[in-house]
Order: C-alpha cells, then sequence, then structure tokens
C-alpha cells in the first residue's frame, strides 16, 4: 500500500479530451469498435472481435449484468412546463430496489430534478400507453429537497401496475449527460449488454456494450470461463470529482449482487488471472475481497451486519490494509461462503462505496477490459490504480490514433506488468 489516496489531487489526473473525441453515437457492429491492448507496457492496435486472441491463457472474465432502468421521466406542469425527474433511489415504501420496482400504486423516490424552478406546488402529469396498449397516468409530487436532490412521491393509473412497468412503458434511458440527447429506439437495444439481466441500473456498464452472444460463445469454445456479478451502477458514475483532492470526493453507493456459486467458481479458479469485464465489475470483484475481511474482523467498524446486508465505505481498504495482511483472497471468499451458509441464503446482498485510486493494493482482479473514461473521474483514478503512471502514455496513444472516447467509444484491454500467465496451470 503506497501513499494514502486522500491526499491525491485530482488535477493530477486529467487530460485534454476534444469534443469531437466523444462517440456520440454506437457502431453498427459491436465488435468492430477498437481494442487498444496494453500487455506489460506494450501497447497494440486490435479490434473488439481479436479479444480471444488477446487475452492471458485460463482467463477467467466477470460480467455485471445489472440491465439499465428507463429512469428518465418527462412530465409536464399543468401549465404545459416541461420537468424531468431522474429516478436515483428508491425511498418508500421499500429501499430495495428489487421490492421498490415491484412496487404498485404509489412510491418515492430520490430524484434529480430537471426545469424545476417553476415548478412550486402541486403534481406534474405524464401520460403514456403501457405495452399492453392500456392508456395510464403518473403523477409526480415533490415532497423534499435535500442536497441537490428531491424526494418525489409518484403515484399512478392502472395501480396494479408495477413501478418497473411505469418506468419501461413511460421513461427514457438515461443516456450519458454529455451526449446532450433523448434516447432512441437504436439506444433501446445498444446501451443495454447483450447479457442484462437484473433491472436496476441508471447507466450502462458500458465496456460490456462490446460483447455480442457470437463473441461470447467463441470465448467458451476456446476455454475462457465467465462468471456474473450485478453492482446497479448508479448516476454517481457521471458525478465530476469537484473536491481539488479526494479526501473531499464522497463516493456514491452502489447495491452489489453475487451467488455463492460465483464465489466458489473465483476459489476453484484461483490462482489464474480474472480479468473484470468493466469498473463495475472491478469494484464489485474487490468489494468482495474487503467485505470477507470485514466479517473475519468483525471489530471493524467499516464492514458491519445489518439486516443481512454488509456494507463498506470508500476508505475501507486503505484503513484496514494492515489488518487485512495476513488475510488471503481465498480465506474473504471463503469467509464470505460462511455468512452465506450460516444466513441461509445463496446471494450475497451487499453495498459499497469502494475508491480505486492509486494506491490501492488489488487482491482479485488481474486486468481489465474497459473504455476510455473522462478526465478528473473515479473511473480514470481506478484505471491510474491498476496501470500506474502508464495510464498517461495509454490514453496519449489512444488519442494519437484516434480511438473514440466515453460510454460509446472504443475500448482497451488493460494486463499490467503484474499479471502472470498461467498457461501452465490446470
Amino acid at each position: 500500500m503506497n501513499a494514502h489516496p486522500r491526499h491525491l489531487s485530482i488535477q493530477d489526473f486529467t487530460y485534454p479530451l476534444p469534443a469531437e473525441r466523444i462517440a456520440s453515437e454506437p457502431l453498427p457492429d459491436r465488435t468492430a469498435s477498437r481494442l487498444l491492448v496494453s500487455r506489460n507496457g506494450t501497447l497494440t492496435d486490435k479490434h473488439f472481435r481479436d479479444l480471444p486472441h488477446e487475452l492471458p491463457a485460463g482467463a477467467m472474465l466477470v460480467f455485471n449484468d445489472t440491465r439499465v432502468v428507463r429512469a428518465r421521466l418527462l412530465a409536464r406542469r399543468p401549465t404545459g412546463g416541461q420537468v424531468e425527474l431522474f429516478c436515483l433511489e428508491p425511498v418508500a415504501p421499500h429501499r430495495s430496489l428489487e421490492l421498490a420496482l415491484q412496487q404498485t400504486g404509489q412510491c418515492t423516490w430520490r430524484c434529480l430534478v430537471g426545469n424545476g424552478r417553476r415548478w412550486k406546488e402541486g403534481p406534474v402529469l405524464l401520460e403514456f400507453e403501457t405495452a399492453d396498449g392500456q392508456q395510464a397516468t403518473l403523477w409526480a409530487e415533490r415532497q423534499a429537497q435535500e442536497a441537490g436532490t428531491a424526494l418525489i412521491d409518484f403515484r399512478w393509473e392502472p395501480a396494479s401496475l408495477p413501478f418497473a412497468e411505469v418506468l419501461r412503458a413511460g421513461g427514457h434511458l438515461p443516456l450519458p449527460p454529455y451526449l446532450g440527447r433523448l434516447d432512441t429506439p437504436t439506444d433501446a437495444v445498444r446501451y443495454q449488454t447483450v447479457y442484462a439481466a437484473a433491472e436496476g441500473a441508471v447507466a450502462a456498464p458500458t465496456a460490456g456494450l462490446h460483447f455480442t452472444p457470437e463473441l461470447l460463445t467463441e470465448l467458451q469454445q476456446q476455454g475462457f470461463s465467465t462468471g456474473h456479478v450485478t453492482l446497479h451502477v448508479g448516476a454517481g458514475t457521471f458525478q465530476p470529482v469537484k473536491a481539488e483532492h479526494m479526501a473531499d470526493h464522497p463516493m456514491h453507493t452502489e447495491p452489489i449482487l453475487v451467488s455463492a456459486a460465483l464465489l466458489r467458481q473465483l476459489l476453484a479458479h484461483r490462482p489464474r488471472p480474472v480479468l473484470a469485464v468493466g469498473t463495475t465489475s472491478l469494484r464489485t470483484l474487490e468489494s468482495l475481497y474487503w467485505l470477507g475481511v470485514g466479517l473475519l474482523r468483525a471489530t471493524e467498524v467499516d464492514a458491519t451486519q445489518e439486516v443481512g446486508e454488509l456494507r463498506m465505505t470508500q476508505w475501507q481498504p486503505y484503513d484496514m490494509a494492515e489488518a487485512a495482511a495476513s488475510i488471503s483472497a481465498e480465506m474473504a471468499l471463503e469467509a464470505l461462503l460462511q455468512h452465506l451458509a450460516a444466513t441461509g441464503t445463496d446471494t450475497l446482498q451487499a453495498s459499497t462505496r469502494l475508491l480505486i485510486a492509486p494506491g490501492y493494493t488489488f487482491r482479485l482482479v488481474d486486468g481489465l477490459i474497459t473504455n476510455f473514461h473522462q478526465p478528473e473521474s473515479t473511473l480514470l483514478l481506478l484505471v491510474a490504480a491498476l496501470m500506474g503512471p502508464e495510464w498517461r502514455t495509454l490514453y496519449n496513444h489512444a488519442l494519437t490514433e484516434g480511438y473514440r472516447f466515453l460510454s460509446y467509444g472504443d475500448s482497451s484491454l488493460l494486463l499490467p506488468g503484474t499479471i502472470i500467465d498461467n498457461s501452465s496451470i490446470s
């Protein structure tokens, strides 16, 4: 563990990103995107369809199977003015995302509100048609304003509709704000991964947008194992770091779900390399280690059990580094499996605020597939933690060679010098 990342200045993690280099639309073919391979410091220009030939032998790829919900609601005031409501997280009657999406009749969510200055009081209205042709109406009323967000009471007719169906039928995909446009029918397909399963994200795990069913089949045929975790990506992924130093930047909380089967798969796979598909998969995997450490050291307050859920803070890995020195990844995974057995469940439900920045020591992940991220972002900090100062060489090469950036942009395969080729391990 190096110097504490609390002291990092975000201004040290910037680069010039011309607007024309931000991809505004997806390519017609998902696998046609370019792939910049960084292997032990050597850069190679490929295409994403070449991925199976570039992976380390015996690698396991871990995907985030969250599905983006249509969380952007465009309602109207009685006078006709538009108000945008961006649903962030459920508040009542359920805080559990799964239960909140199944809620019927009414609910309360924390939302971002756009164009809300003239929305003084009373409800705003959204009329829409359900998938089976029913006419439906949603009313939204602002309850309270809190730190840039608002608590919004929703009610709707027909009241028998679950809120998930209200969003599906009446909402829009929350595209990244830097795209500056509403979603299109193309986005409805392309801003989801082909393996998306668990509804709940308000942003796509964009590293996975390059995969097709055919490419996934090819990976399996070539002997690469795959696994899935769930991290419901929050709007905080778009939040710029405004603080001068990271100590003053609060990380957002995101729910994660990981099956006991995936934990056992990770245990059986070690010590062969594990590659995260996207920063969200990486943060989930690394969170597993620290949640296991918290269970093994139950006196630590940063990983507390509450109604079966484990939580961790953004600084836990750095504050517990010395205490965790003797705890292997295998020990942490075993502790999580024992926790699931003791609580009688086969799915770990937890939340994480993990911030991965230079100074972080990786415990479960050996490499990363990821897009090119915004300057001065926590995602760029994560890349810098994995690659060290080489991240600048990587990004300079991508800029010089015409790579497309951000959510709909090109991809990279990052294999730092610490990765081991375990082709001889069976």
